[in-house]
């Protein structure tokens, strides 16, 4: 291995270039392959678990109709009281009889007209030993064998359901399997059996219900609550017992959705999904065999092919392009070497092929940039180191804290230490945000309560002729905001709104309007002239003393500084009614 990476360092860029594109291009083919295989199986899987449910669903359906149509037949048979009399009555004589028979006879015509849509032999049997069927090959049985029949037993026991149960019965060119539904024929007056009911069905008609919604690889069995088999499209299953498959489909039985099992099946890895049939007691079941469904979807031999002609087309493409690239890489490698470190000044000449030409352009280029990079760094920083100091500068005014000391303490000498504490709280709160680091945001919520606390001050030293309003949306508690950028406005209306008005309201609305976060001050005090258009702060030399504060204007470049010139404070004011000041500021969660 070691002498494989030494001889690996000494390749050229081109060798090991080509070579890690050889070995990236044939990884990723291979896994783009068998994640396309993968993912494809899977989907055809999960859509095929889908469709086939809801086929379940639409056989389920065609075997209820067929159930409904038995059960008409079954209760017009017990309903018939010619029926009743030719299997309960004894012998009598001949014109007797043959009324009997024909009154049997026509009843029976026209109950089997019930089930014309379906080719069945229906078939009754009474205890004075007669029997009458309407299609003699599907029960050829004398008496005594009907009566040792299973289904018979089974209908006599349960004489108030039908029982459903598969037979095997003789026929010219052999035995031929045959589903049967049986039942009991009671006589509700006297409680007692006169006779039983047998409407019977070959296989290969029962099989119709289902087959044509089956094909290679996607089977359909029919199976009883013993484990057998009792019908399917693949007629070698047939009479076999599969107790996987009951416990399959018992367990499927119990789920609120029929999303299919993967199991194996007959030694083929299968899914399995199943619906009951609740009155036959029959399971359906649907058996797909994974390997022959995906193999009709996907011709595996010719996807590996279709990917090598691909792979090797890229290999060849990748070779052509890295040798030209590299090519030319070099050689500007070659010139690049000579230019030493932190020499901005030191441009290559520009020469070569198409490729390093481009390369030398950019490079030279990119070096005019970082002139004007590190200039314009070199500014910003300057600006910004001003902007700092300017904020460091406003946020603890001396005058303030002493006119709020000598508030507290006349509180406390006429005794009102509560209000005293509150004002000393409310200082202490407002010195831990100012003192902090000046680039720090804080939440909307905090800045808000910053500001009560910074208008209770002023309450308590002043008195209460000016009140301030905070109204915040809901979905803007949580944004963040620079420190110290609603207080300088506050601190303006407070000290010179209001100089001619002896009352007013400062009102502080904060909202969303798209991708931006709105901070208003507004007041309904004196108002200044010239900004009745809604202009941006001023330069302060050129305007009154009024916005010209040192804390305002940080405000504007401190918002300009940190998020550019969208940004920032803007000023309407109407002389006689108020000033509204709109500060803008991007959406900002933490």
């Amino acid at each position: 291995m070691k002498k494989w990476m030494n001889g690996l360092s000494r390749l050229g860029l081109f060798p090991k270039l080509f070579l890690v594109m050889v070995i990236s291009i044939i990884l990723v083919s291979v896994l783009i392959l068998w994640t396309t295989v993968h993912m494809s199986t899977k989907l055809f899987t999960e859509t095929f678990s889908i469709t086939n449910s809801k086929v379940l669903s639409q056989i389920k359906t065609t075997f209820e109709s067929f159930n409904d149509a038995i059960a008409a037949v079954s209760n017009n048979v017990s309903q018939s009281g010619a029926i009743r009399g030719y299997l309960s009555e004894g012998e009598g004589d001949s014109l007797t009889m043959a009324k009997s028979y024909y009154n049997m006879r026509e009843s029976m015509d026209r109950i089997q007209s019930i089930m014309e849509s379906y080719e069945v032999g229906i078939t009754i049997s009474g205890i004075n030993g007669r029997t009458y069927s309407t299609d003699r090959s599907h029960l050829r049985m004398s008496l005594e064998e009907l009566r040792e029949l299973p289904i018979t037993i089974d209908a006599v026991e349960t004489p108030n359901r039908l029982i459903f149960d598969d037979y095997r019965t003789d026929t010219d060119v052999g035995t031929e399997q045959m589903i049967s539904a049986t039942k009991a024929l009671a006589d509700r007056t006297q409680s007692r059996i006169y006779g039983t009911l047998y409407v019977t069905i070959k296989e290969n008609v029962f099989r119709q219900f289902y087959s044509s919604f089956t094909s290679r690889g996607n089977d359909v069995v029919i199976l009883n609550e013993n484990g057998e088999i009792v019908s399917s499209n693949r007629e070698e299953w047939i009479g076999t017992k599969q107790l996987d498959l009951l416990s399959y489909a018992r367990q499927m039985a119990t789920k609120s959705e029929n999303n299919g099992i993967n199991a194996k099946v007959m030694e083929q890895d299968s899914v399995v999904l199943s619906e009951y049939l609740p009155f036959y007691r029959f399971y359906i079941i649907n058996v797909v065999d994974k390997n022959q469904a995906v193999g009709q979807l996907l011709d595996l031999k010719t996807i590996a092919l279709i990917c090598a002609a691909i792979v090797a087309g890229a290999l060849v493409l990748v070779f052509l392009i890295t040798n030209q690239i590299t090519k030319s890489l070099r050689r500007l490698v070659k010139q690049m070497s000579n230019i030493t470190k932190s020499d901005l000044d030191n441009y290559i000449p520009v020469s070569g092929s198409y490729e390093s030409r481009q390369l030398g352009h950019a490079y030279n280029y990119m070096l005019d940039e970082l002139h004007d990079y590190v200039d314009q760094l070199v500014l910003t920083q300057r600006e910004q180191r001003n902007a700092e100091l300017a904020a460091l500068q406003s946020q603890i005014n001396p005058h303030f804290l002493y006119n709020t000391l000598a508030s507290v303490k006349v509180l406390v000498q006429q005794g009102n230490k509560d209000r005293a504490a509150e004002t000393i709280n409310a200082l202490i709160a407002l010195l831990q945000n100012t003192i902090s680091d000046v680039s720090e945001t804080v939440m909307v919520e905090q800045e808000v309560e910053n500001l009560k606390n910074y208008v209770f001050i002023n309450h308590v030293r002043y008195g209460g002729r000016i009140k301030a309003a905070f109204y915040v949306a809901p979905d803007c508690n949580h944004y963040h905001v620079p420190k110290l950028v609603i207080q300088p406005f506050i601190e303006n209306a407070f000290f010179h709104a209001f100089n001619r008005k002896e009352t007013g309201t400062i009102h502080v609305l904060v909202s969303r309007a798209g991708e931006t976060l709105i901070c208003e001050i507004m007041d309904n005090g004196d108002g200044i002239e010239g900004f009745s258009m809604g202009e941006s702060l001023p330069n302060p030399k050129n305007n009154r003393q009024l916005f010209s504060g040192i804390g305002i204007r940080n405000v504007h470049d401190r918002i300009e500084l940190l998020y550019g010139a969208p940004y920032g404070v803007t000023i309407m004011s109407t002389p006689g009614e108020g000033t509204r000041v709109t500060v803008t500021l991007p959406l900002i969660t933490s």
